[in-house]
């Protein structure tokens, strides 16, 4: 099919401002041009990379569904947003669902009357209502957001991520994979666990010139609270704080709040109601800062975060760069730092000996 310009095609030129570009950032000319041929593709394109427009783009040209697996909720709304807003007729599948709901946007996608549809990996279990009906129904195109996911979460902690492995050949279909953050590894585990047909590759690099890195060992507790404080009070715009635990984050947010911040903690045991409200309220500017774990990040989309500081070393360089690089997203200057002290790796070691025993 054919890919019409921004100059001949409105609906284009409005996705097009919508990310602010005059014409595709690198890459996703090729990706897009993937998807409206029929072809696999793996898109490895840095966080504020635009990988969006891959997929919102493809379902405004292609006759069927795009079908898109999404992680998060907070993610999924994000992205229904941007497609409603492009004028796409696009619906989601996520969180609690009434069955009255569900059963409305499905007959929508069996009717035609559907662009694009977002859902969860657990939506897709063989035999269950939904998969049962985009069986049916004309799916285009599958889109794996966040694909590294599927790498990182799909044995332990969501394993229904599984039910991606294979899909596309099963159904028939193309599969567009999408990732900020995938080693050589992980992108050799996605094309043979996706079952990827001789995809497309973009792989672009990593690098973001406008975010300034900076790794900072405290001897101290006291020093640490004065490095993440002076960082935060001088920041040009909104800050995030990571933390390593729900209870830091809640003892973070109380001591800047004592100093006057606008602040919020964030973590994964608060209510999805209270969740959705605090990133809308930082969204819109209501607070200079959240004091998150690591809950708070792939659903996030403001772009004029200007610093980002880990309290204490994540996971993985992988977790790390996916966090950092929530700053700047608008192409100007922001700050990524990393604190730490020796006695930090104590709990990261424990987490990985209980993932990855040693033999007996």
């Amino acid at each position: 099919m054919p890919l019409r310009t921004p100059a001949t095609d409105p609906l284009l030129r409005t996705l097009l401002d919508r990310f602010g570009h005059p014409g595709f950032r690198p890459g996703q000319e090729a990706l897009v041009r993937a998807a409206l041929g029929g072809r696999d593709a793996l898109g490895l394109l840095p966080t504020g990379g635009g990988k969006s427009l891959t997929y919102l783009l493809p379902a405004h040209h292609l006759p069927g569904l795009v079908l898109v697996v999404s992680p998060l909720i907070a993610l999924m709304q994000d992205q229904l947003d941007r497609a409603h807003r492009c004028g796409l007729r696009a619906a989601a599948l996520a969180g609690p669902t009434s069955t009255g709901e569900r059963d409305r946007v499905l007959g929508a996608c069996r009717r035609g009357e559907l662009d694009l549809l977002l859902t969860a990996p657990e939506r897709l279990a063989p035999g269950g209502p939904t998969a049962t009906a985009l069986e049916t129904s004309s799916v285009s195109l599958l889109v794996v957001d966040e694909a590294h996911c599927l790498a990182s979460w799909g044995y332990d902690f969501r394993p229904a991520y599984r039910v991606l492995e294979g899909l596309g050949p099963r159904w028939s279909v193309p599969v567009l994979a999408l990732t900020a953050t995938a080693t050589p590894r992980v992108r050799r585990f996605l094309i043979r666990a996706l079952g990827l047909r001789d995809p497309v590759r973009v792989e672009l690099s990593f690098r973001r010139p406008n975010l300034h890195f900076r790794v900072e060992r405290v001897p101290s507790e006291a020093e640490r609270w004065r490095r993440l404080w002076s960082e935060v009070r001088d920041s040009p715009g909104p800050a995030l704080v990571y933390a390593s635990t729900r209870r830091g984050t809640e003892g973070l947010a109380a001591a800047f709040r004592a100093r006057g911040r606008r602040v919020s903690p964030f973590h994964a045991g608060m209510s999805p109601e209270r969740r959705a409200g605090i990133q809308a309220s930082y969204l819109g500017g209501e607070l200079d800062l959240v004091t998150a774990t690591c809950a708070f990040g792939m659903g996030v989309d403001k772009a004029d975060i200007r610093r980002v500081v880990h309290v204490a070393p994540p996971d993985s360089l992988e977790a790390y760069y996916q966090e950092a690089g929530r700053g700047g997203r608008d192409g100007e200057p922001s700050a990524a730092l990393l604190l730490w002290h020796p006695i930090d790796f104590a709990p990261l070691r424990a987490r990985i000996d209980r993932s990855f025993p040693g033999p007996l």
